[in-house]
């Protein structure tokens, strides 16, 4: 599934592309994906003019003049597409997962502009569309999530205080959506190991300096995933055909049975599974 990266990376690339434009045309060829598409979808969107595109945690928002927005949840699956209208073989995949054919079959939602159309491709249909009336709607729907990384309220006394006296290990926290939000399997790993911190520690035992570190070094490892273009499990390009790069950087995630790259360290990259998620650390760096 993407994380935070990939989908601030997705939402870059559709922002250039169609903010300050207005949709001429909602095309709806599968109505059946994680929640069905409202039936009020088209003339919702229709000549509605982009203000911009914005994120929070996995979700893309599409901000509307006059108020309204549309919210945007990729799923397992789901690939963003844009496609020139004049040159119908040419399209360019903003999302996660690239692939060097768009395969029609799974093309559920299209949006159509002057000159170009976006297209929503979902293979396994996890993916979501859903209409926001106003703000308000907006600040509740994301109610039960909790901040953002990069949020100012994502601090030492929120975390410390938040883990006081939970018996629950860290690894399974960093995937908690109501605790924080937006940080996935991967990023969890990388951040534990610069972090130094075994995935298996219980959070109640965790001092504040330990607290501290996985504070930066999650603002740390996103931001510079971002910067890398994200991590690009199968072929991820951004709109410009940039490809991520990030999975270079990987100390821990798909390492195992690889020598850990800590100077001086002479162990190996181990295996476990936590809240049944695959979970790759080194027993002598992470205590």
């Amino acid at each position: 599934m993407p994380e935070l990266p990939e989908v601030e990376i997705v939402r870059q690339s559709l922002d250039k592309k169609i903010k300050q434009k207005s949709v001429k045309k909602v095309i709806i060829r599968n109505r059946n994906l994680r929640f069905q598409i409202p039936n009020n979808f088209k003339s919702y969107l229709k000549n509605k003019k982009i203000i911009k595109v914005g994120r929070f945690s996995k979700y893309l928002i599409i901000n509307f003049s006059g108020g309204g927005y549309c919210l945007i949840h990729l799923g397992m699956s789901g690939t963003i597409h844009i496609l020139d209208k004049k040159k119908s073989l040419k399209f360019t995949n903003t999302s996660f997962y690239h692939a060097p054919i768009l395969p029609k079959k799974h093309n559920h939602v299209e949006l159509i502009f002057d000159s170009f159309k976006v297209v929503y491709n979902d293979p396994r249909r996890f993916g979501f569309f859903e209409l926001i009336k106003n703000s308000n709607e907006l600040k509740k729907r994301f109610k039960h999530l909790g901040p953002e990384p990069f949020n100012i309220d994502f601090n030492l006394n929120y975390v410390f205080n938040f883990f006081r006296g939970k018996n629950k290990d860290i690894k399974s926290f960093l995937l908690d959506q109501r605790f924080v939000s937006g940080i996935g399997n991967i990023y969890a790993n990388e951040i534990l190991f610069l972090s130094k911190i075994n995935p298996f520690k219980k959070v109640k035992l965790l001092t504040k300096k330990q607290c501290k570190k996985i504070i930066l070094n999650t603002k740390k490892i996103l931001l510079k995933a971002i910067t890398r273009g994200g991590s690009s499990i199968r072929d991820f390009k951004d709109i410009s055909g940039t490809q991520g790069d990030f999975q270079k950087e990987f100390k821990v995630y798909q390492q195992e049975g690889i020598k850990c790259k800590s100077s001086g360290c002479s162990s190996v990259i181990k295996k476990k599974i936590i809240s049944n998620r695959s979970t790759f650390f080194c027993f002598s760096c992470q205590k």
